[in-house]
């Protein structure tokens, strides 16, 4: 029996193309993928952001603006939504505007109780247990991160030390159905937290050729018997600082690309 989601094609050629549908703007090349809606409203409060674009959805605009980050250096910076197929848009639609590397920053489950919260994990690899990357790469069980992505991400984060972790993640679709079996097995398998888009992202940016490597942050622990939320989502330190070492990153992956 075959499987739809099983039945890559790896063709090109698509109905609605974004390089067809959506125009090119004036934007910075390198771009951060910020799930922090918190910090990005903080951002365009102190008036430190600059509306470059505007993309839309059922949800309504998302807006991508451009951050100065001093020097004469500018890039991007956009919320991609919540969920594999929503970020997997967001990001096709702003490569075909003109970004071309990127770094995202988010927040992930502990799959491990001994990263505790704001602890940083930089994914070499997501395990793919969601839909949206199976249309842009053959099936497989992992997708890694890029390479180059990576190396400016460990370049950045050693350089004001700060400490992290190397490991998978495990993307998912479903964070009601991470049953302790399931969880069981991905720490198996060498996963540390778990999230909603890396597999998706990793899988677009290679499918388009461009660099793209993610910082996460430990949040909530599914690693015990009971959910623990630890207030993961308050932590706004934590997240300011981690959007700051992404734009580091990202301006040296564009150097270094």
């Amino acid at each position: 029996m075959t499987y739809p989601i099983l039945e890559f094609d790896p063709s090109n050629e698509a109905l609605i193309d974004p390089a067809r549908v959506v125009e090119p703007v004036d934007i910075p090349r390198a771009a951060v993928i910020c799930f922090f809606q918190d910090v990005i409203e903080a951002l365009r409060v102190a008036g430190r952001l600059a509306r470059c674009t505007t993309q839309r959805s059922e949800l309504g605009d998302h807006p991508v603006y451009t951050f100065d980050a001093g020097d004469g250096r500018t890039v991007a910076v956009f919320h991609p939504g919540v969920g594999a197929p929503l970020a997997a848009g967001m990001l096709e639609e702003v490569i075909a505007r003109g970004c071309r590397a990127f770094v995202a920053c988010g927040g992930a489950g502990a799959l491990d109780r001994d990263l505790t919260v704001g602890h940083l994990v930089v994914p070499i690899a997501a395990v793919r247990d969601e839909g949206t990357s199976y249309h842009y790469l053959p099936p497989a069980r992992e997708v890694t991160a890029d390479p180059a992505a990576l190396a400016a991400i460990e370049q950045a984060l050693q350089a004001h030390q700060v400490p992290y972790v190397l490991a998978k993640t495990w993307t998912t679709d479903a964070f009601y159905r991470e049953t302790p079996r399931k969880i069981a097995h991905r720490r198996e398998e060498g996963c540390a937290v778990v999230e909603m888009e890396a597999a998706a992202l990793f899988a677009v940016a290679r499918f388009r050729g461009v660099p793209l490597g993610q910082i996460l942050y430990a949040g909530d622990d599914v690693s015990g018997d009971v959910w623990d939320s630890r207030d993961w989502h308050v932590r706004g330190s934590v997240r300011e600082r981690l959007f700051y070492l992404a734009v580091e990153a990202v301006l040296t992956l564009r150097v270094e690309g």
